[in-house]
């Protein structure tokens, strides 16, 4: 019955840390004092018993694992292009056509080797480009200032497309597919921490995104 407390490690990926979770975390702290947070964001990939987290948030689908998730969203992804690169290439109008154009990879393992596309049957592109990002809000920076032709998650993007600094392209040929967001952790009922279960209720209140 104790109020939640003690330090709490959270790992997540860099835009749902930039653009979610920091500007909820004065909330989070206010409504739980006696909690610390130790917040660090990265794409790759990490062992939470390794890094001592207490909680991991990562987009993608779930491998198999032996730790718990808890969905907080889902995202419908979007090829977006720079207005000053479309500019300066030309738009795709077809898929094959980016043949032609700059894609921007990331420089970790990803769950897809290409862009997956829908025109009566389902096809992927390859990735390729002159340029790699670590993370994805380095991808939309390098993106929003003309370096190539990214796909990210719609939620993450939306802000940009409604100010025009980004344009989708390929939107006939999207199919569709969603990526979702978990946080992660270890343990379960009498197991997990006050900290950790007050947290993951918090993220499952609060966030959004659509």
């Amino acid at each position: 019955g104790a109020a939640p407390r003690g330090r709490l490690r959270v790992n997540t990926y860099v835009p749902f840390g930039v653009h979610r979770l920091i500007p909820l975390l004065p909330r989070f702290l206010e409504r739980y004092p006696e909690i610390s947070v130790d917040l660090v964001l990265t794409d790759s990939v990490i062992d939470l018993m390794a890094e001592r987290a207490d909680v991991a948030i990562r987009a993608g689908q779930l491998g198999e694992s032996r730790l718990v998730a808890r969905k907080l969203g889902q995202s419908r992804m979007v090829v977006v292009a720079a207005p000053s690169y479309l500019g300066a290439r030309g738009t795709p109008r077809l898929p094959a056509e980016l043949d032609r154009h700059n894609r921007l990879a990331f420089g970790f393992a990803r769950y897809s080797d290409g862009w997956p596309f829908a025109d009566g049957t389902s096809f992927t592109v390859p990735v390729s480009g002159n340029a790699m990002a670590s993370d994805g809000e380095a991808m939309r920076l390098m993106t929003i200032a003309g370096a190539g032709i990214a796909r990210l998650a719609r939620w993450h993007v939306q802000p940009d497309i409604a100010a025009g600094r980004l344009v989708p392209v390929l939107e006939d040929f999207n199919p569709g597919d969603v990526e979702p967001t978990h946080a992660v952790y270890v343990g379960h009922g009498k197991h997990l921490p006050a900290r950790v279960r007050a947290f993951l209720d918090f993220l499952v209140e609060t966030v959004r995104m659509a």
